[in-house]
């Protein structure tokens, strides 16, 4: 059975999920939405056996719950500091294609599947970015997968993606890997939502 090796770009599928809730649950849910790194996680294995998985994300001490989580899970955290002035994170792409590659050279003669969670295609005409590194490793034998949101995935990245492997619209499977938490204080009541159980059949 391949390998599963799965790179997940944290703050890329959380803030695109933000702009779906507000698309499907009105404009409060954009404080409210949270990713379901359980339910997610199980989406991007599809049953089979993980050999590494990585998940950049910042360090604010309150998402501290959030990457324990996912470490229990046996997601390898990296932690960034984000920028003082643009108050960004740094050097998340970096890290995560530093790991692409890595694991492309490291598994040379016996390739995987990369699964890769993230819309950030740019880049790519200059032959740098995630898009640009996929296509690296698909011409060394590599499976590829792709797990974005529909509006904030890079088109030409996609396209690609839907031509040479395979493209899972994350946004099919939104009540399945997304709840709401409470209202926020001076906010209109309304009722947390719970996530739904995941049904693999429907993922592509």
């Amino acid at each position: 059975m391949e390998k599963v090796f799965i790179y997940w770009d944290n703050s890329n599928i959380f803030i695109s999920a933000r702009g779906v809730a507000v698309e499907r649950e009105g404009a409060n849910a954009r404080h409210r939405v949270r990713v379901d790194f359980r339910n997610l996680l199980v989406l991007a294995r599809a049953g089979r056996d993980i050999e590494r998985a990585i998940a950049v994300g910042s360090v604010p001490p309150e998402l501290r719950h959030v990457w324990n989580r996912m470490e229990n899970e046996g997601v390898t955290v990296e932690l960034l500091e984000r920028g003082a002035i643009e108050g960004r994170e740094q050097g998340v792409d970096q890290t995560l294609q530093t790991a692409m590659l890595r694991d492309a050279l490291d598994y040379n003669g016996d390739p995987g599947i990369a699964v890769l969670l993230t819309g950030d295609g740019s880049g790519f005409i200059d032959g740098v970015g995630f898009h640009a590194d996929l296509e690296r490793m698909h011409k060394r034998g590599w499976r590829i997968e792709v797990l974005s949101w529909r509006h904030s995935c890079n088109r030409r990245m996609r396209e690609w993606a839907e031509r040479n492997g395979t493209f899972v619209a994350l946004d099919d499977f939104y009540e399945n890997i997304t709840f709401l938490g409470p209202a926020m204080p001076g906010d209109p009541i309304a009722e947390p939502r719970h996530v739904l159980p995941i049904d693999l059949s429907r993922r592509p």
